[in-house]
Formats: structure tokens, sequence, C-alpha cells
């Protein structure tokens, strides 16, 4: 595609699935990128990826910046127009130390802002999550939208939801405190599904890689708001350049489903590559006996039951975004699995 601006745009934690979409899209419609890595070593990584589905990378470069530390982002940000921070902070291990999830997700996010209003950037989208807009999981049939914020006192909530919301709180309070010509906007995900560009699963893709291996004895009564990664990073781009976005959060879920329904579909639609898919229920109280011996399931168990949904409609009538039916997404994250032989 012809480069039609010459503009620069950084994008945080370019190994990431969503931030790989993003220098892919970007690149293609004519942007200079910018990409922050933990190493070196990832940089031809990212380019071999992005080279191997048809993109020029000659217009993207690479610095090293990590979200714990202060070097490197101020020679990243120097003459950069627009950033997308979408780098999430890596914690190992699976455990419920909230400050473990806190202090890097909103220190690391501080840091970024600091560099881009230093360097006069122009506006900063920030991917957050619909953690950071949870209502209590006792709340009716309903339609969050973007003026509600999750309680980080609400004890259904873990430590990584926690931190989203925490995060993203952080953000808006730093900058209604600090005067500069650097604006805002947030946008919320929810379950991130869809085509992958690496050679790898993402973590988000690994439900949908579980569904269609099968062999569990059923699934658990819970659901997800999907976005899918391409209509994701639209959205980011949409609020990056549009002057109302400013100063606003948008939620980005293109529908609800249960994972019941992802597995009927998937098996009806995926023939014999889906024959494996179990389509049956489990009763609440066995997931929730599992989740005592097993740690990792806790954090579906306040799924449960859960009424409220979420809507979109900000995003869409606002920036015109347009996203895909959820159902396309859940068989477009499956059908790259089964070609990538990754199931």
């Amino acid at each position: 595609m012809k480069d039609q601006n010459k503009q620069t745009v950084l994008v945080t934690g370019g190994t990431g699935f969503v931030a790989g979409w993003a220098i892919y899209e970007l690149l293609k419609r004519g942007y200079r990128v910018r990409t922050t890595v933990r190493s070196k070593e990832k940089e031809l990584l990212i380019r071999k990826m992005i080279q191997g589905n048809g993109i020029d990378t000659s217009p993207l470069t690479f610095y090293i910046a990590e979200l714990t530390s202060d070097e490197g982002w101020n020679q990243a940000m120097a003459g950069v127009e627009y950033v997308l921070h979408i780098a999430s902070p890596l914690v190992a291990g699976e455990h419920d130390d909230l400050n473990a999830f806190v202090i890097p997700a909103r220190d690391g996010t501080l840091r970024v802002l600091r560099s881009a209003v230093n360097a006069n950037v122009g506006r900063v989208v920030m991917t957050s999550s619909l953690a950071a807009a949870t209502p209590d999981i006792s709340s009716e049939d309903q339609q969050v939208n973007e003026s509600f914020w999750s309680d980080p006192n609400d004890k259904n909530l873990n430590s990584y939801r926690k931190s989203k919301a925490i995060a993203e709180k952080a953000a808006w309070d730093f900058m209604k405190e600090t005067p500069c010509k650097t604006t805002l906007a947030t946008i919320l995900p929810g379950a991130i599904f869809g085509s992958f560009l690496s050679a790898s699963v993402p973590r988000s893709i690994e439900v949908i890689q579980k569904l269609v291996q099968g062999g569990g004895p059923g699934n658990p009564k819970i659901g997800f708001e999907i976005v899918d990664v391409r209509d994701l990073v639209d959205l980011h781009i949409r609020a990056m350049t549009e002057p109302k976005a400013s100063g606003q959060r948008y939620i980005a879920s293109s529908g609800y489903m249960r994972l019941v329904d992802m597995a009927k579909f998937l098996k009806q639609e995926l023939g014999e590559a889906g024959k494996k898919i179990t389509t049956r229920s489990i009763p609440d109280l066995v997931l929730k006996n599992a989740a005592k011996l097993n740690p990792s399931l806790a954090s579906l168990v306040p799924m449960l039951g859960r009424k409220f949904r979420y809507t979109s409609e900000k995003a869409r009538s606002e920036l015109g975004w347009n996203p895909r039916p959820a159902e396309e997404t859940v068989l477009d994250s499956a059908k790259k699995l089964i070609e990538s032989h990754l199931i």
C-alpha cells in the first residue's frame, strides 16, 4: 500500500498477539512503525512474522525497552505522533499476589505516559480490559457501558483483573493531573480471539485449542465477550486518529458466546476436524470443587451465573467501528489452529 502520511506510530510490546497485528495493519496502512521489545533477538522473529504475511518491514524499527525500567523509552518515543500502548507486563507463575500484578501494570503504564508527554506525542491509545469495567457478579441482566468501573475491593475479581482496573485508573489520573498536549483514549476488549500471525498459539486462543482437542468431561457454564484481534486493532487505530476519541474509553466486544455454544458451533462447522469436541455442560458444583484442587480454575468460578452483558455501541456510533460476528472470529481461530497443525 502506498505510504500516504509518513506519520510514526510506536507500538509497545511488539512480540504480543495484539501488537503483532497492530504492526501489520499500521504498515499496511502506510505508517512508519516503531515497536519496543525486551531483547534484540526478538527483532528477527517479528520481521519474519510480518514479512511472511506479505508486508514490507522496511518502515519498521525496533527499540529495547521494558515496562519495568526507564531505559530506552525516551529514545523510542522521540519524534512519534501516536502511541499504541499494548504491552502487558509478564508475571511469572500461577499465583494471586495483587502487588505482583498491580506494580508492573500501573508503573509500566505511567512510565509510558510520562515518556509520551515529554516527547509531545499527540495521542496515546492504551489497551485496558473489560476487567476494568466488571460489575459485581450479582448484577442483573444489563448492558454495561464505558461509564462503569470495577471495584478493586470486589472479592470475586482476581489480582490480574484488579490490576487492569488500577492501571487504567492510574493512567486517567495521571493525564488529569498533568498539563500537556498529549491526549489519551483507552480500549477495553473482552476475550481476544481470531487468526494469528505467529507460529505459536497466543494464550487467549488456548481456550479454543482445548475445545477442538476435546477429551475433557464437558464445558463449564461460562461465556465470553468476544472480539476479533483484527477488529480490536482497527478500533485502536480509529481511536488514535479520531479527534472525538480524546479522553474516551471504548468497549471492544462483538458479542457474547457461552463455551458450550462455541463447542456446538465448532463441532457443526469443522466436520471431521471437530469430531473430538465435547458439547456437554458440567454442573457448576463440579467446577467449584475442581477449583479447590486446581488454582488455575479458580478464576472461572466467579463467571458462573453471570447475567450482565457489555455494549460496544459507543465505539460503533462514535468511531464507525463495525466488528465481524463473534461466530466468525471463533471459527477463524479454530481454522488457523488446524491449518498451522497446532491441534
